[in-house]
């Protein structure tokens, strides 16, 4: 498995990609503002500008400012940061299965809030944070090592199975704790299927910080991807050095990954379904391919949280339980085609 093998379409002009770059967020803002008024009360558009621009007080100006636009916010942030890590990770190993989910990331930083609430009886969101970026580190350095120590040294393949080896693992500690501990279950297991709703704006600016801070690392590094995702050696031929390049990452992998789950909780496979979609527009030039991953990884979480409220009114699913419906058919899918090759 290779970055050859996921087989982009032909680069489109500039032009043409500062286009789908315009289009695309204004694609997101319709999704956004979707989002803002959809759900079991439906809020006309007109009704959602007067509540940004006027409020006045009333039952749906509350609604629209102190539920609907932080848990819109949250889907737009974390899709968004969950794609851009995907897309990284997938640049950065040359695995077109690479995804934080995948590769424990994600499972490293639920299992590290699950040992707070289960030690330190840490019971809000806003202090899972710090544990969710140290389990991600973690993880990924775990990850990383382990896939170096199989033969033939770090291929796709060795790290593939180092993650699926450790999200085992950890998933079934993590399981182990929520059986013992009843409290621990309670608290956390809404939070554990992956979901947006509940959030508020102190939230949001609580874990902002985190996502931009990587999102920015991750845009910086748009040319320098480029080069390694052609293979290491070829990256140190042309001067790069690529220890710094692979450090750079991996900060803003764990920033996103971990800010995500943060806030969310563990949500899979917007890593893995976007960066290879984003390809086939723009190429295999990962100056293009991250700040698309941003966008319609953004425009995809929007829109299951969209349908996962509507689905079954007047109750909702956890936007975790619908990305997997979405995803997993994608994933055996790219697995079948990866064998045949």
């Amino acid at each position: 498995m290779s970055a050859q093998a996921i087989q982009p379409q032909p680069a489109k002009s500039e032009t043409l990609l500062v286009t789908g770059i315009i289009l695309s967020c204004l694609l997101l803002l319709g999704c956004f503002v979707a989002s803002i008024a959809l759900g079991v009360a439906d809020i006309g558009p007109a009704a959602v500008y007067q509540a940004m621009v006027a409020p006045n007080g009333s039952t749906e100006h509350l609604i629209i400012r102190t539920v609907r636009v932080p848990r819109s916010l949250t889907a737009l942030l974390v899709g968004s940061a969950v794609a851009t890590a995907g897309a990284i990770m997938q640049g950065l190993t040359r695995n077109p299965l690479a995804d934080p989910g995948i590769l424990g990331i994600n499972a490293g930083a639920a299992f590290a809030v699950v040992l707070a609430v289960f030690w330190l009886k840490a019971a809000s969101l806003s202090v899972y944070a710090g544990f969710a970026m140290v389990g991600a580190a973690i993880a990924a350095i775990t990850v990383y090592s382990l896939g170096s120590l199989g033969r033939g040294g770090l291929t796709p393949l060795n790290l593939t199975i180092a993650g699926a080896a450790l999200t085992a693992l950890v998933s079934s500690l993590t399981t182990g704790i929520l059986i013992l501990s009843q409290r621990t279950l309670e608290e956390i297991r809404f939070w554990l299927a992956g979901s947006v709703a509940g959030r508020d704006m102190a939230l949001v600016v609580q874990v902002l910080p985190y996502l931009a801070v990587g999102l920015l690392l991750g845009l910086a590094l748009g040319k320098q991807l480029t080069t390694l995702s052609l293979g290491e050696a070829i990256a140190q031929g042309l001067g790069q050095n690529t220890l710094w390049t692979k450090g750079i990452a991996a900060v803003s992998v764990v920033l996103l990954a971990g800010g995500s789950v943060a806030i969310a909780g563990p949500i899979g496979f917007v890593g893995l379904i976007v960066p290879h979609i984003v390809r086939f527009w723009a190429g295999a030039d990962y100056r293009w391919i991250l700040p698309y991953s941003a966008i319609v990884g953004a425009i995809l979480l929007l829109l299951a949280d969209i349908v996962a409220r509507l689905i079954i009114q007047p109750q909702e699913l956890p936007v975790g339980i619908m990305m997997p419906l979405l995803g997993a058919p994608f994933f055996i899918q790219l697995t079948r085609l990866q064998v045949r090759r």
